[in-house]
């Protein structure tokens, strides 16, 4: 009897969860509270669906990580859950180029006034008349080497993690969480001292929009990092079964990539020729 219940395939059946239908409430929550809030309602409502969501994502990934302990991770399950990781970062890739693409299309073409009374949020030229841009060569400069030096001690922990180099994926996971949390905060100093508003041109919308969701992305990475830290700290991950830190690894690097097209589309070649706003 116990034989025809035994498993003969290297695929995970998951138990019934809650998880699906709790976030999605919790999304759902989240949407309307976002819109209401954004009408001048009280915030309450999406506060209490950010709390939904982010229990969600504490439990289920939770139930995740006690799956790969039992074992239930086979190879192919870890086969799948990279195919999954690297259709979840397209997606983000289709993302951000949607931004770029709104970008470019209000730069490249200024002085097209058949859209919107584009020329009008214009001036007909980019950036538009009156905007003092950040010198990219400052704190735009500053933090791109900071993204990059973090890309690289990221790296650093994942050689320590398959050499089993446990200090050594310990302090590249402490030292790239430290570098992700000086980025927001330069770029946080960098949005309070602004010389130019979301809402003052179509070069500020699309500044904000572009960056700032990147900055969000990098929030959200440095707190993968952080649970991948205290995971490390306490043992887990092997060089043979780590695909959780595998993971974070490919979102940060993701996250640096998208930094250097900003820098260079968005700071560099976006900003050239206007003035530029004083330190």
């Amino acid at each position: 009897m116990a034989d025809a219940h035994a498993k003969h395939h290297d695929y995970h059946l998951v138990d019934p969860s809650p998880w699906p239908f709790v976030g999605s409430v919790g999304a759902f929550i989240l949407a309307i509270g976002a819109v209401q809030w954004m009408h001048g309602s009280s915030s309450w409502i999406m506060l209490l669906g950010f709390a939904i969501v982010f229990y969600t994502m504490f439990g289920w990934w939770r139930d995740v990580i006690r799956e790969g302990r039992k074992g239930d991770h086979t190879p192919v399950v870890q086969l799948h859950l990279r195919y999954g990781m690297i259709l979840f970062i397209a997606s983000e890739v289709m993302f951000f180029a949607a931004w770029f693409w709104a970008f470019f299309d209000a730069s490249l073409f200024p002085d097209e006034v058949h859209q919107v009374a584009r020329a009008e949020f214009t001036g007909g030229k980019w950036p538009p008349e009156g905007v003092e841009v950040f010198d990219p060569w400052h704190l735009p400069l500053i933090n791109t080497l900071i993204l990059l030096t973090s890309g690289t001690t990221v790296t650093w922990a994942h050689h320590a993690l398959l050499h089993n180099d446990r200090k050594g994926l310990v302090q590249g996971l402490a030292w790239t969480v430290a570098l992700g949390l000086v980025f927001t905060g330069v770029q946080a100093y960098e949005y309070a001292h602004a010389a130019f508003s979301f809402g003052g041109s179509i070069y500020g919308a699309t500044f904000f929009m572009a960056t700032g969701f990147h900055g969000f992305h990098v929030i959200v990475g440095t707190i993968f990092l952080i649970v991948c830290l205290l995971r490390a700290m306490k043992g887990d991950f092997t060089p043979k079964a780590h695909f959780g830190f595998e993971a974070a690894a490919w979102y940060w690097h993701f996250v640096d990539v998208v930094w250097i097209f900003l820098f260079f589309a968005i700071y560099v070649w976006g900003g050239h020729g206007a003035p530029i706003a004083p330190h």
